[in-house]
């Protein structure tokens, strides 16, 4: 970069030049980003924080939080609900959303988020993160509802995630291309770094948990065994397989270099749709890479225009470069009766 444009300078210009962020959304984005400087020194610290290990409770989907699941999820809502431009939040973390308390004014959009995405690495000291999604409060009325949260990916005002790695990096799109901005620890403050990020549109590189290849649907098998087969298979080049088990820093290795990142549907548990949380997880990833030129997919349909019927709605994740996913997409096409 030419020179040093910060996070609030970059959405400013946006607002000011281009009309493209309203001033509510753009003072929400910088909240959000400020509570990510904060989870980020609760991540750094580690056990010199006292922060690892875990916190002896369970979350609504009945898994085993950690102690930092706990705090970066009560930083966001402290970090939120004051502020004047939310109406709601909701997050993987908790069974119902929560509303703005009625001694602050009342924004209109309401904010989704998994708080520290890729829990089972935080012990490990590997690459974790924060997703968000930002949807318009859909009426007039002061009330909000979860019924106000069931919207399709399609209408999110703005995604993004922050990744707490070698770098902590807020990756953002606000429905006109993807930039991403690199914390500057010693300044305190997001740095934009590079902006329009294109995922290539082919690949050699994709990301699975092969553990639960047996578990998989005839489809994703038979793309998976074709990458596996190499330049002496159909497809006629070989493929390199990266997994992390923390799908923000997976989706971020793919906006950078290309791949596609599959978490698909498992004949174990044969009534869910998927694993992944559509509103937390799915439908922000689905926009930034959408943004930035790929496609993001359940196997059948577009993420972003599914419909969710529940908060804690589930499905099966394929995303990343374009050519890859269509190809997914038409494994299970043509697998239909």
């Amino acid at each position: 970069m030419s020179r040093r444009v910060s996070l609030t300078q970059y959405l400013v210009e946006q607002e000011r030049q281009h009309g493209r962020i309203p001033a509510q959304l753009r003072l929400l984005i910088e909240v959000v980003a400020r509570a990510c400087k904060r989870i980020a020194i609760s991540v750094n610290k580690g056990a010199l924080g006292d922060v690892l290990g875990s916190a002896g409770s369970e979350n609504v989907q009945g898994e085993v939080q950690k102690k930092l699941d706990v705090i970066s999820n009560e930083v966001l809502i402290e970090a939120n609900e004051w502020g004047g431009h939310l109406a709601a939040m909701a997050s993987e973390e908790m069974d119902s959303i929560h509303g703005v308390p009625h001694r602050y004014p009342q924004g209109e959009y309401l904010l989704l988020f998994d708080p520290l995405d890729g829990s089972s690495n935080i012990d490990v000291n590997v690459s974790i993160g924060t997703i968000f999604s930002v949807l318009r409060k859909v009426g007039h009325a002061r009330g909000v509802s979860e019924e106000d949260f069931l919207q399709p990916g399609k209408h999110q005002a703005a995604a993004g995630y922050c990744v707490y790695g070698p770098q902590t990096t807020l990756v953002l799109t606000v429905g006109d291309g993807v930039a991403m901005f690199t914390l500057d620890r010693e300044q305190g403050s997001f740095v934009l770094t590079e902006e329009n990020l294109t995922i290539p549109e082919d690949t050699q590189e994709f990301a699975v948990n092969m553990s639960n290849q047996r578990h998989w649907a005839p489809p994703v098998v038979r793309y998976i065994d074709e990458c596996l087969a190499g330049k002496d298979g159909p497809r006629g080049k070989d493929f390199n397989m990266r997994w992390v088990g923390s799908m923000v820093a997976d989706v971020h290795r793919l906006l950078m270099r290309g791949g596609v990142f599959l978490y698909p549907w498992d004949q174990r548990e044969p009534d869910k749709p998927g694993k992944l949380r559509l509103m937390y997880e799915a439908n922000p990833m689905a926009f930034l890479v959408e943004q930035a030129g790929g496609l993001a997919s359940n196997g059948q349909a577009r993420i972003m225009g599914l419909v969710p019927s529940k908060l804690h709605e589930r499905t099966s994740v394929v995303l990343g470069s374009k050519n890859e996913v269509e190809r997914v997409v038409d494994y299970h096409r043509s697998a239909l009766p």
